[in-house]
């Protein structure tokens, strides 16, 4: 009797070591949230809208610029051209062979991206991760920067809460804004050739081919 108890004794602690604490369920390899950033065309121009904190993580300058803005639109093109109150052929010109240095304009851009820009073509982009992070390093290294690594910030910019900054790369004829637009797509994942990409339509038609736009949503 006594060899039976210490055999049930010993059966409890061994199925009891077994089963206490309860085995977890190996946990679910969560899927990263496509990042959605933006391309829109204002006739002539194009240009990327991004997440802000995502941009001023990478250049603090423009959190202190823009402190409470959670998009940013960000484009980039000769500095006469892009500055001007008012276009003509002369600047026209100088801008394709005699450019001054290229530019950047940051504007402050709400929640509701669509609706800000309501009267120009746009459309939105679901970037994996890493192609989100080549888009960001792109646009950040497209900011001229001083011997202490800072950006240059020049006048105002054109419309609503707007800064221009000093750009990296030199514009001319077969380099223009929508090239610039382009060569951030291609860093972005698009398998596409920037170098007939010179117009805004180019840009816009090819964006609407890919395969990595966003389903449509209500604006």
């Amino acid at each position: 009797m006594k060899a039976l108890l210490l055999f049930l004794a010993a059966l409890h602690l061994i199925t009891a070591c077994a089963t206490q604490p309860n085995p977890l369920a190996p946990l679910a390899t969560q899927a990263q949230k496509p990042k959605t950033v933006y391309v829109v065309s204002h006739g002539w121009h194009t240009g990327f809208v991004i997440p802000a904190d995502a941009l001023q993580a990478r250049i603090p300058a423009l959190k202190t610029r823009f402190t409470d803005t959670p998009f940013l639109e960000i484009g980039w093109g000769d500095k006469g051209f892009y500055q001007a109150q008012e276009i003509t052929t002369r600047l026209t010109l100088r801008a394709m062979f005699w450019s001054s240095g290229s530019i950047l304009h940051v504007v402050a851009v709400p929640h509701n991206v669509r609706r800000y820009f309501a009267n120009s073509e746009q459309a939105s982009l679901c970037l994996s991760e890493r192609n989100y992070t080549a888009l960001l390093d792109f646009i950040a290294a497209s900011f001229a920067k001083d011997p202490q690594g800072q950006v240059q910030p020049l006048k105002q910019g054109i419309y609503g809460d707007s800064q221009f900054y000093e750009g990296a790369g030199t514009y001319h004829l077969f380099n223009t804004c929508n090239k610039w637009t382009a060569k951030g797509l291609q860093q972005a994942g698009f398998d596409l050739s920037p170098t007939f990409k010179l117009t805004a339509g180019s840009v816009m038609a090819q964006v609407r081919d890919s395969n990595q736009t966003c389903p449509q949503i209500a604006p």
